[in-house]
């Protein structure tokens, strides 16, 4: 799961807030996650509204790398312990006929910069598309937040971010058919008992309930784990009576949760295996 790739990740974005957090009895604490779904979605990406071609030649792209096994090529490299390839970006041009991707370079796997060069499921999906298309690939790194709108704005063709479809985000883009089957996770210190009994997703929604705006949770800012935890009609999300903290990235949420500055931390599964693990590995 990208181990090499992840410590130096997170060096880079966790430099001045790499502490050793320690429990009561003095060994030191790491992260953990609660291995049950607390949610069931469905990632895709966001097609420029204007480009309605573009979604289509998307979703036939979709079909076909999925038909002839390059779809599950991928995703073994980042969870089967294959080799990542690099991805390139070229420099903005307007005279060139370039496919422009708004991501979010700060969610492995789908989507991160150990260096120079962009990696994850996503960036090389975008690069197989582009090769597709006949266009020369230009990746727009932002804020998550950004990324649909910077599509809705025609300033991307298209958002490959590890994106949730969502009613609220269709304001913005059009979703391409899915590609990938997601959940939210929760991930709480190594010296935390709350959850150690639960079963299913009820069970920890029971605890969640019982808590306070006294409980901080931190999230990634804009992603479906806030949504999940302020609750979110658009979703079906209740949402609980804890305290939401959004971070810029969820790397950044679970140094925090290791250094006891919040309680829990929600985020995509996917992401949440190679945080802890790289976060893991530096206490």
């Amino acid at each position: 799961m990208m181990k090499k790739f992840a410590a130096l990740l997170l060096g880079a974005a966790l430099a001045v807030t790499a502490l050793c957090g320690c429990g009561q009895s003095g060994e030191k604490v790491t992260a953990k996650i609660i291995e049950i779904d607390l949610t069931n979605e469905e990632y895709a990406f966001g097609v420029d509204k204007n480009q309605p071609e573009l979604l289509e030649q998307v979703n036939q792209f979709i079909k076909k790398i999925k038909e002839d096994g390059t779809m599950d090529q991928i995703f073994d490299k980042y969870f089967g312990g294959g080799t990542p390839s690099a991805v390139k970006s070229a420099p903005l041009d307007s005279s060139k006929d370039q496919l422009i991707v708004a991501t979010n370079a700060s969610f492995e796997p789908f989507e991160y910069t150990p260096g120079e060069d962009y990696y994850g499921i996503d960036m090389e999906i975008a690069s197989l598309l582009a090769k597709e298309l006949g266009k020369e690939l230009v990746i727009q790194n932002m804020d998550f937040e950004a990324v649909c709108l910077s599509v809705g704005q025609q300033k991307c063709d298209i958002a490959m971010a590890g994106l949730t479809i969502s009613e609220d985000r269709k304001e913005y883009v059009n979703f391409s058919d899915p590609y990938y089957e997601a959940s939210q996770r929760l991930i709480v210190r190594s010296d935390d008992e709350k959850f150690k009994d639960c079963k299913d997703a009820a069970a920890i929604e029971e605890i969640l309930n019982s808590m306070d705006n006294k409980t901080s949770f931190g999230v990634q800012g804009g992603t479906t784990g806030q949504f999940y935890l302020e609750g979110s009609e658009d979703l079906g999300f209740e949402g609980f009576p804890v305290k939401c903290v959004p971070y810029k990235n969820g790397s950044l949420a679970v140094q925090d949760l290791v250094n006891g500055n919040v309680n829990y931390v929600v985020i995509d599964s996917a992401p949440a295996v190679c945080i802890t693990e790289a976060i893991n590995k530096m206490q």
